[in-house]
């Protein structure tokens, strides 16, 4: 113990040091901890969007009503994935202060990176095809607008959205991230009026459970989960809070797992309470939902109007958000692969035409939503297996390049995805 000469009997810092008076800034410290955690929070919840969007919807609910709760793990299994891959593009961009999309067009030919760019392109318009629908029927269900305008809305309004970047990343992150709030409160109160078995639902998150009826669904949901354009966004959105600092970096990758870990699980969340609400509603009743406008109406003799308001909220807040993300991809995506530069507006036109064509023809949305998924299976590969070549090159990564068990990892969960995404094309064509 030591004792101040000035003031006999006090305690100098030297005590405090040893732990037998607790330091008085340790509540402060944990404070400010929490607030540099916070600082770095909002790009996986963007990126997370592209995990609950609408095609999502019409596979889970689809799932759901055929497969009682059978085919929760699939979601759970899928999260996993999922977060695995959108570290791996947030470390890239965070050490190295390049996007996917723009390592590419520094290490591969250019003829390889037009392949790149046609395939991203085509996942983009794939992308917005199932996010504009849903937009519109978004609006269609809450307001009764006819379909042709409520996509026409939907691309004005995720303009909109998309335009708050001139004014700061902050400003995309809070709209979106307030986006995915409606969506979550949104069906936690679907989940209370829903009552489900939760021990049911308990014992199929962890035991998987399959047959030859139910595979193809499963691997549908497994091939839409991990979206191409967020695994190139993800590394562009983590850059404005990126300092060239040792020192930064690790605790910027440490606070990013962090971010990616909690909006994904919000994703799982959140896909789960769809299987879980429809399996609750319509298995127990006999039903067999093939489309959203068909939940969606079927929510409100069971359930009440409440229900199905919140239903179609959901839809439309799954619709708008995901749509900003995907012009944020777009924008990242041309860039990065062969220096091209265009407007928002081109980008915007561009994605969203085949969405327009689409609904201005009256074609079936379900079926437009499942030829998207398959669409989407197609292109995955080509933005997983270049971001596993990128991350394990030294001469890009220096000491942050990914070790052998993660390489590992990473070629093992690639393969699943494009040989379950096989599987789902094989089977979409042949009608098995």
């Amino acid at each position: 113990m030591v004792l101040d000469k000035r003031k006999p009997g006090a305690l100098t810092v030297t005590e405090n040091l040893t732990g037998a008076v607790p330091p008085p800034c340790t509540r402060k410290s944990a404070l400010q901890s929490l607030k540099s955690l916070l600082r770095f929070f909002g790009p996986a919840f963007i990126v997370s969007v592209a995990y609950m969007d609408p095609g999502n919807f019409g596979t889970n609910i689809a799932g759901g009503s055929r497969f009682n709760y059978d085919l929760i793990w699939v979601v759970l299994a899928s999260n996993m994935m999922a977060i695995f891959v959108q570290i791996l593009s947030a470390k890239l961009g965070i050490v190295t202060g390049r996007n996917l999309p723009a390592w590419c067009g520094r290490l591969f030919s250019r003829r390889t990176n037009w392949f790149f760019l046609i395939i991203a392109t085509v996942a983009a318009m794939a992308t917005d095809l199932a996010e504009f629908l849903g937009g519109a029927l978004g609006f269609y269900l809450l307001f009764r607008i006819p379909l042709l305008w409520s996509g026409l809305l939907t691309g004005a309004v995720t303009f909109a959205i998309t335009s708050l970047e001139k004014y700061g990343h902050r400003k995309v992150e809070l709209m979106i991230g307030s986006l995915v709030s409606i969506i979550s409160i949104s069906y936690v109160i679907e989940l209370f009026l829903a009552k489900p078995d939760w021990g049911q639902v308990a014992y199929h998150t962890v035991v998987p459970m399959l047959n030859n009826h139910s595979i193809l669904v499963a691997v549908g949901m497994l091939g839409a989960t991990v979206m191409p354009h967020v695994i190139y966004l993800h590394s562009q959105l983590v850059q404005p809070r990126r300092v060239e600092d040792n020192g930064h970096i690790q605790r910027h990758l440490r606070s990013e797992k962090i971010d990616v870990a909690v909006a994904m699980n919000i994703a799982f969340v959140i896909n789960a309470a769809m299987i879980i609400v429809s399996a609750a509603v319509f298995h127990r009743r006999g039903l067999h939902v093939v489309s959203i406008e068909q939940a969606h109406q079927s929510l409100a003799p069971l359930l009440g109007g409440l229900s199905s308001g919140v239903f179609g909220i959901a839809l439309l807040a799954s619709g708008l958000s995901s749509s900003a993300v995907g012009t944020m991809a777009g924008q990242v995506i041309m860039e990065g692969f062969v220096g091209i530069k265009t407007s928002v507006i081109f980008r915007r036109l561009l994605t969203m035409l085949p969405a327009m064509v689409i609904i201005g023809l009256g074609l079936e949305p379900i079926s437009v939503l499942i030829i998207s998924q398959v669409i989407l299976s197609f292109t995955l590969p080509a933005a997983i297996i270049p971001l596993l070549l990128v991350t394990a090159r030294k001469d890009v990564m220096g000491m942050y390049a990914t070790k052998t068990w993660t390489n590992l990892m990473g070629w093992a969960i690639s393969g699943l995805i494009i040989f379950l995404n096989m599987m789902l094309l094989y089977m979409t064509f042949t009608g098995m």
